[in-house]
């Protein structure tokens, strides 16, 4: 079958609503006697009134209150389509999503460095500690602490911060300062989100470990330091961020820093995303600034 008139629809639609041929015209500015032309043309193509008049009064017939809620559906969907459509993807808002403690001491002072190179994109910081819903939309991109496996996803290395081994004095008074770094073995322990951290360290000192590593893993570094704080357990966090803690006496170092090539921050990317203009841009300029470190 076939649809009727646009241009009539709209008219009903817009007299339904406001009740008056007047207003539908200064609405849609055509004439009183245009509007009143394409609702009788849609009303002959339907073959059945849509409205009573009477006395320059309109009241929506049978027929009329039956079409008005799905027009109003429909030419709903159709504007947001249209604005969907007119907003350029490559311009506006960029979401990035990252852990919160990546973004304020590594991202956000940098940040100015992409905007006075892209002044057309705006970045949205969003920070969490669980890695965003990419796929579905919930960020262009992201940036992760861990190993960098991340199916379906391009992953580029940004940094690999040396991490050092620190437990709260109050642990330290419980277990004794370790003579070793094989010590540490016995020792409790809090954990990153990926569980991989304190085994890829003890490799790197040369130590093997036989035993399964227990305690609670944490996703966002924030919260790992918080945890080794309290004295949960001894924490292998990025020398940058405990630095100032060890020299306030808040933690102490328990064995030395090492550099783990494997974990690390991560830029992450939906493949079908890298030739998006301003996706592109962002993963060009963040691995240019993390090669400078």
């Amino acid at each position: 079958m076939r649809i009727p008139n646009l241009n009539g629809l709209r008219a009903f639609e817009t007299a339904a609503r406001l009740l008056s041929i007047k207003d539908a015209a200064a609405e849609l500015h055509v004439s009183p006697s245009a509007v009143s032309q394409l609702i009788r043309g849609l009303e002959q193509e339907l073959g059945t009134p849509l409205f009573h008049r009477a006395h320059r009064q309109l009241s929506l017939t049978a027929a009329g209150q039956t079409l008005l809620p799905a027009l109003r559906t429909g030419f709903r969907l159709m504007r947001e389509a249209a604005d969907q459509v007119r907003r350029d993807p490559e311009q506006g808002l960029l979401t990035v999503s990252t852990t919160a403690f990546f973004a304020e001491t590594w991202l956000a002072p940098r940040l100015v460095a992409f905007t006075d190179r892209h002044p057309d994109v705006d970045v949205h910081v969003t920070a969490d500690v669980a890695l965003a819903n990419l796929a579905a939309g919930d960020a262009d991109l992201a940036i992760r602490h861990g190993l960098g496996d991340y199916p379906g996803m391009q992953s580029d290395l940004l940094l690999a911060p040396a991490i050092v081994p620190v437990a709260a004095p109050s642990l330290v008074a419980r277990q004794g300062l370790p003579a070793t770094s094989a010590e540490l073995v016995r020792w409790p322990k809090v954990h990153d989100g990926d569980r991989g951290a304190w085994a890829l360290w003890f490799a790197k000192q040369g130590i093997e470990v036989s035993t399964q590593l227990r305690g609670p893993s944490f996703d966002d570094a924030g919260l790992l330091k918080a945890a080794a704080l309290a004295g949960h357990g001894a924490a292998l966090l990025p020398a940058p961020l405990v630095a100032p803690l060890v020299a306030a006496g808040d933690l102490i170092e328990v064995g030395p820093a090492a550099s783990l090539d494997q974990l690390a921050y991560y830029l992450v990317v939906p493949k079908a995303a890298l030739g998006r203009p301003k996706v592109a841009a962002f993963r060009t300029w963040i691995i240019e600034q993390a090669a400078l470190r």
